[in-house]
């Protein structure tokens, strides 16, 4: 078969786990129970040894096309062949009956629309990152497949005549216009437990997700241009939740390439400590104050399980677990022999200090725009800010986590100084107890010194780190979080510098955005990589916010965002990079990417709303 491309793919879920469902009709991607749980369908990253979940029409002779129902995340795949035509909805059931594990299912209905097609379902799942063997039992209507930790079942509402073919299931079945077929995957405990969804229950399921998907949505206060990419973004990032802890996972994959053949493969199905201001303001701003909230709960989570010092992880697990152990699957190959494959993370021990600026923020932003937050939170936050006080002239691995050592990142500094002023801000507005003096001092300290090291006389713009040569697109931060005035000279200079082409010393290749020159910057990794999503999107707003007082800028800003958004996949989803043909590559669908369009969208609307 090969390996599809990686924007082919749409993705349902229950917020504990996702399923890519490729256009061909193919589960390849699925983990369960949970989001960083081992894979179970893993095609993604070996198409012989991964496990996949197919159903397609038996002749290869087929065209299909992919749509969501219309506000939600239910996915229709659509085949057409000669003399006839299939719908194949797939979705995880959601809302107050998804209670625990058992609750947890996917579920795929096939339904004839004209005609009469003749059809294939291959189910060959490969548990525990096709580590363990499984043995399988046909049952009348589906097939029980079992390893020594979990038992998974195949339920149908009609006779299977399943194969057995290699511990996978193998059955053809013809279905005629008017024709309701439905198939269930899911956790059983024997035999005697393997569910039989009638065409009625899956009809009552069916309406009851498009209802819980079309009730949450209604709850999107956004009205200004770009309303469907800008709530399809918002679906996929509700996908990415953790319910149970209200934790945002930075994407649903691990170890996509971030160039094929290359070796930044990593697992991204954790809890970064930097989305959180992203998050909160990227939801409270469209009306999902419940999302900001729950999210700000688990940061406070987070802050009051450090140690006494005040210091935090830069990730943790959904459930707020410290250890992230990575490690290497020798014996997968990786999506198209971009090895190696990689499980946990090995950069959640690193020092990253922009992570304290990112945490302040929101909750700095959820005190303006959600609720007063208590004291108990106060004192945790107080503990980190001085905790700030006595780091921030650290040298750290920064916001892009190089494997190449140490520096004293730009954009690091310039978010301890979020820190500072957030919780200066916070405790001025609320009279909260705290050292103003010392944190008004550490705050203008650590301004002059970005602004004494962190500038490039030769580049004329502000560097990656200090003393170095190399532009980075992190800085482009700096308006969107006040260190800056977007028409300070300063920062003018650097959007020139970061806006050239590539090959004239700057990032930005027709409209698209590198985070920085991998050829001039010691990141430890060998390899090249595509142009970096939420980089192009920050660009857009550090353009929107210059563009107060100059049309001409705003006029780029609007055109580089809508743009951006023709590189999106065929429902609306962006992975974490674009590759020099225009192909996606990374983790997908990745958070930062839909929270810093959504962001970007809001300001760029209400900008060119003004006079």
């Amino acid at each position: 078969m090969g390996y599809l491309p990686i924007q082919d793919y749409g993705i349902i879920g229950n917020m504990r786990s996702v399923a890519l469902v490729g256009i061909n009709g193919s589960i390849d991607w699925f983990c369960f129970p949970h989001f960083d749980s081992p894979s179970m369908f893993g095609r993604l990253i070996d198409e012989n040894k991964g496990g996949y979940f197919n159903i397609s029409p038996k002749d290869d002779d087929y065209k299909s096309k992919q749509f969501y129902w219309p506000d939600t995340n239910v996915l229709i795949t659509r085949f057409s062949v000669e003399g006839g035509i299939v719908d194949m909805t797939d979705y995880m059931p959601v809302g107050e009956d998804v209670k625990d594990e058992m609750d947890y299912h996917i579920v795929r209905r096939i339904k004839g629309v004209h005609g009469k097609v003749r059809m294939k379902l291959e189910c060959n799942p490969a548990f525990n990152y096709a580590r363990d063997d499984h043995g399988l039992e046909l049952t009348k209507k589906g097939a029980i497949f079992k390893t020594k930790d979990l038992t998974m079942g195949l339920s149908s509402n009609f006779d299977l005549e399943a194969k057995e073919r290699k511990n996978e299931v193998y059955t053809e079945f013809d279905i005629s216009e008017e024709e309701t077929m439905v198939f269930v995957w899911h956790k059983v405990k024997s035999k005697e437990d393997c569910l039989t969804f009638s065409v009625d229950q899956a009809e009552s399921s069916f309406v009851e997700t498009i209802r819980y998907w079309r009730s949450w949505l209604k709850k999107s206060q956004y009205k200004g241009r770009w309303r469907e990419m800008v709530n399809r973004s918002a679906l996929i990032l509700k996908l990415l939740t953790f319910e149970p802890t209200g934790a945002i996972v930075a994407a649903p994959t691990c170890s996509l390439p971030e160039s094929i053949g290359g070796d930044r493969n990593w697992d991204y199905r954790y809890t970064w400590i930097r989305d959180a201001a992203f998050t909160v303001y990227a939801f409270m701003r469209i009306g999902f104050t419940e999302e900001a909230s729950q999210f700000m709960n688990w940061i406070v989570e987070r802050c009051n399980e450090s140690p006494d010092s005040g210091s935090l992880q830069i990730m943790y697990g959904i459930d707020g677990r410290h250890d992230l152990t990575e490690e290497t699957l020798d014996h997968l190959e990786g999506y198209r022999k971009s090895g190696p494959v990689r499980i946990g993370n090995g950069a959640y021990d690193q020092l990253q200090l922009d992570i304290y600026g990112e945490m302040m923020d929101s909750a700095y932003l959820y005190n303006k725009y959600g609720s007063p937050i208590p004291y108990g939170t106060w004192q945790a936050l107080s503990k980190t800010i001085d905790w700030v006080c006595r780091n921030w002239q650290r040298e750290d691995e920064g916001i892009w986590e190089v494997r190449g050592g140490k520096h004293h990142f730009t954009y690091s500094k310039m978010m301890c100084w979020v820190a500072l002023d957030r919780a200066i801000r916070l405790s001025m507005k609320r009279s909260l107890p705290s050292d103003l003096d010392r944190w008004r001092n550490v705050r203008d300290d650590i301004y002059n010194d970005i602004i004494q090291k962190g500038w490039n006389s030769k580049k004329q713009a502000f560097s990656q780190f200090y003393e170095s040569d190399t532009l980075d697109a992190s800085v482009l931060m700096m308006p969107m979080v006040f260190f800056m005035s977007p028409t300070d000279p300063l920062m003018i200079k650097t959007l020139e510098a970061i806006t050239r082409p590539p090959s004239k010393g700057g990032l930005v290749s027709n409209s698209l955005v590198y985070r920085y020159n991998t050829s001039e910057s010691s990141d430890g990794l060998s390899s090249d990589e595509g142009t970096f999503n939420i980089c192009t999107f920050w660009l857009v707003e550090a353009l929107t916010r210059a563009g107060k007082h100059d049309r001409e800028k705003l006029d780029l800003a609007r055109l580089i965002f809508e743009q951006m958004l023709g590189y999106s996949n065929h429902l609306g989803m962006f992975s974490e990079e674009i590759g020099l043909s225009g192909e996606a590559l990374g983790n997908t669908p990745q958070a930062f990417t839909h929270l810093a369009l959504i962001s970007s969208a809001y300001n760029l609307n209400r900008q060119l709303d003004l006079p």
